[in-house]
C-alpha cells in the first residue's frame, strides 16, 4: 500500500502525493523560490484530522511540518508530510471580553475585519496575509508592539494536538512550560489548531505612507531618527529605500522608481499624530502621501505588501543604533537589485520583558532592518545575496548577530533567535514532548 493510501485511511481531508494532480500546487510555499520536496500533502477537514494525522506519524516514524500559508518556508522538508490547515477557519471575536479565537487556517486580515467595528485590534503586522497561528508561534513583530509588546505574549491558550495524536487545551495553568514554548518558539513542540489572544482597544487609528523620491532620502532619514528618538509608544514608523520593478502591474507612475517612504501608525486622534510628525511635512517633493484616520480591517494596505505568492529572498539584522555611521552606510550606494531596504522602530514595550512572557522575550535593540529582492528571474540570486551582504558588512559593528524567529532566512538557524538559555530550555520541551521528531518546525530548535 503507497503512503497515500495509508494516509487516505487515516484522515478525511484531501491527501495529494508526487505525480497526482494537484500536488505541485498544493505543495507550494508562499516563497516561491523555495523548494520543498515533502512526500505528501494533507488538507486537515479539522482538528480531528490534524490528531489523527499526528498519530499516524507517531506510529509510522514520520514527521509533519503545519504551514497554513506558507510563510518562512525554507525547503528543509525533505520526506515529510506537509500539513495545510486552511480549513480551521473559525473567528470568534468577543468585543465584551477583549479576546478572540481564531483557527489554525485564519489570516490576519481577516481578523482585523472582524475587530475592526467594535473598536478593537489584534497585534497584526504589516500584511494582512500570514496566518495568525505561524505568526504568533514565530514570536509575531506587530505595528502595535511598542505598546502592547510581542503578540505571542497575548495568547491566552492555544488548542493543540501532542506527538501522539492527543488533543488538548494548553494555557499558563495547564501546561506552563509547553505554554511558554509555544508563545514565539516556533512550531516544534505541538500542532496548534487555534489560539485564544487578547484584542486591544483602538477606536482611533491614524496611518499611512508619505514617500518622496531617493534623492531626499538624507532629508527623510535624518528626519526619521529625529521622530523615533522621542516617539510616544502609541507611535510605530518604519524607513524604506524602495526600487520598484518596471512591470505593468503597477501603476505608471510607480513602475522602475527609486524612492523613499516613512510608513507610520498612530493608536490616537489624527491631530496628535499630525504633530507628531511635522518633521515629515518640512520634506519638500513628496510624490504620495496616503496618512489620514484609518479603519484596522484596513492597516494592511500601510505597505501595500503583495498578498500574493511570489518568489524572493530576504535577510533581517536587528541594529544596536541608528546613528551618523548607520544613517551613511544605508545612504552609501542605491539598494539595486533590491527592492527594499527597510528599517523598522522598535523598543518601547519590546524592549521590556514581559511579566510572564513567552519563549520570545524582548528585544534590547531599538531597529530592525530587512533587506527584500524579487526573484522574478532567478539569475538574479547571486546578485541579490551580494547586495545583502554587503548592506550587512557595512553595518557589522552595529548588529547584534540576534534575530527575531520570523525574521530568520534561508540558511539561518533557531540559534540566531534566541539566548543560550532559551535555547537551552526550548530544546528540552522539544526532547521532552516530541522525542521522536513528528513535529518539524520551519526552524528547528534541534538543528
Amino acid at each position: 500500500m503507497t503512503i497515500g493510501n495509508d494516509l487516505r485511511n487515516a484522515v478525511r481531508g484531501r491527501v495529494l502525493v508526487s505525480g497526482e494532480e494537484g500536488f505541485e500546487q498544493a505543495r507550494r510555499p508562499w516563497n516561491l523560490a523555495v523548494e520543498q520536496p515533502v512526500m505528501a500533502v494533507v488538507e486537515a477537514e479539522d482538528a480531528d484530522d490534524v490528531a489523527a494525522l499526528a498519530g499516524f506519524a507517531h506510529l509510522a516514524g514520520l514527521t509533519v511540518a503545519a504551514q497554513p500559508s506558507g510563510h518562512g518556508a525554507t525547503g528543509d522538508v525533505e520526506g515529510v508530510i506537509l500539513l495545510r490547515t486552511g480549513r480551521l477557519d473559525e473567528v470568534d471575536v468577543r468585543p465584551d471580553q477583549r479576546v478572540a479565537r481564531v483557527g489554525a487556517g485564519v489570516k490576519w486580515g481577516e481578523v482585523l475585519a472582524a475587530a475592526s467595528p467594535h473598536g478593537l485590534t489584534g497585534l497584526a503586522g504589516s500584511s494582512p496575509a500570514p496566518s495568525v497561528v505561524g505568526y504568533t508561534l514565530g514570536g509575531g513583530l506587530s505595528w502595535f508592539g511598542r505598546k502592547y509588546g510581542f503578540a505571542a505574549d497575548s495568547v491566552r491558550a492555544f488548542d493543540v494536538v501532542d506527538a501522539e495524536g492527543v488533543r488538548s487545551r494548553v494555557s499558563a495553568d495547564s501546561d506552563a512550560e509547553l505554554f511558554w514554548a509555544l508563545r514565539g518558539g516556533g512550531g516544534d513542540y505541538a500542532l496548534v489548531t487555534a489560539v485564544e489572544f487578547d484584542l486591544y482597544p483602538a477606536p482611533h487609528l491614524y496611518g499611512g505612507r508619505v514617500m518622496w523620491p531617493v534623492e531626499r532620502a538624507p532629508e527623510v532619514l535624518a528626519a526619521f531618527r529625529e521622530i523615533t528618538a522621542e516617539a510616544p509608544e502609541e507611535l510605530t514608523a518604519w524607513f524604506d529605500l524602495l526600487k520598484f520593478p518596471a512591470i505593468p502591474a503597477l501603476p505608471e507612475f510607480l513602475r522602475g522608481l527609486a524612492a523613499v517612504t516613512v510608513d507610520v501608525t498612530f493608536l490616537g486622534e489624527g491631530g496628535e499624530a499630525q504633530a507628531l510628525l511635522r518633521r515629515l511635512d518640512k520634506i519638500d517633493g513628496a510624490i504620495m502621501d496616503t496618512r489620514g484616520p484609518l479603519p484596522v480591517s484596513e492597516l494592511g494596505s500601510i505597505c501595500a505588501e503583495p498578498t500574493d505568492p511570489g518568489p524572493s529572498t530576504f535577510r533581517g539584522e536587528l541594529l544596536t543604533s541608528l546613528d551618523d555611521a548607520v544613517a551613511a552606510a544605508l545612504l552609501s550606494e542605491p539598494i539595486d537589485p533590491l527592492v527594499s531596504v527597510q528599517v523598522r522602530h522598535l523598543g518601547g514595550a519590546l524592549a521590556r520583558p514581559a511579566a510572564d512572557g513567552g519563549a520570545c522575550g524582548h528585544l534590547d535593540e531599538p531597529y530592525l532592518l530587512g533587506m527584500v529582492g524579487s526573484l522574478a528571474v532567478p539569475e538574479l540570486a547571486p546578485a541579490l545575496k551580494e547586495r545583502q551582504d554587503a548592506i550587512a558588512g557595512l553595518l557589522v559593528s552595529h548588529t547584534s548577530g540576534r534575530k527575531p524567529y520570523n525574521y530568520l532566512g534561508g540558511g539561518e538557524k533557531a540559534t540566531a533567535a534566541f539566548p543560550g538559555d532559551v535555547l537551552a530550555r526550548l530544546r528540552d520541551v522539544k526532547r521532552a514532548r516530541d522525542p521522536r521528531g513528528v513535529f518539524r518546525s520551519n526552524y528547528p530548535v534541534l538543528d
